[in-house]
């Protein structure tokens, strides 16, 4: 398979030979509400790096194509299969119906920490995470079949959206291999 560094990436489109040529991992990054592109970037970024199955971009956020994802995503976006939802609910439900296992990284009196994910993961599998500021909905949460978080050590009470997915995919990949 193709390597590219940033400068290749944010020059060039895949052909359809190449993408095919990817194997995908069995898992989905679903964003509920994510505001910030650079985070929606490096998402993108993050679902290349892990060659996860697909994206979905759901609600009152930015989408492709933007210059500021772009940027942030060094051209990935281009990679990465995706979908546009409206409703997060909506796409957790066609994910469940696929038979997925929905993962959402979220602080919550319901949540686990996220190391136990690896007693509790099935795959194929689908990792939420939620806007900036609110996090991931009632709404959304009420259909998850898991809720894990990170443990914070200093002052701060959260950690950065797609630094926390990170943590979390890579996590979930080692129950795959």
């Amino acid at each position: 398979m193709v390597k590219l560094g940033a400068h290749e990436l944010r020059k060039t489109r895949p052909s359809e030979k190449e993408l095919s040529q990817i194997k995908r991992n069995p898992i989905y990054l679903v964003l509920d509400n994510v505001i910030d592109t650079y985070n929606i970037g490096s998402l993108f970024r993050l679902a290349d790096a892990i060659a996860a199955e697909k994206m979905y971009l759901c609600g009152n956020m930015e989408y492709p194509p933007s210059s500021r994802i772009h940027k942030a995503a060094v051209g990935t976006e281009e990679w990465v299969p995706w979908v546009r939802c409206n409703s997060t609910p909506d796409a957790i439900k066609e994910l469940k119906s696929q038979g997925v296992q929905i993962i959402a990284v979220e602080q919550s009196p319901l949540s686990t920490k996220y190391n136990v994910l690896s007693t509790t993961i099935k795959f194929p599998c689908a990792i939420v995470v939620g806007n900036e500021t609110t996090g991931i909905s009632k709404k959304v949460l009420d259909h998850t079949d898991v809720i894990v978080e990170l443990p914070m050590f200093g002052v701060n009470r959260s950690f950065n959206v797609w630094g926390s997915c990170a943590v979390v995919c890579y996590k979930v990949l080692e129950s795959l291999r």
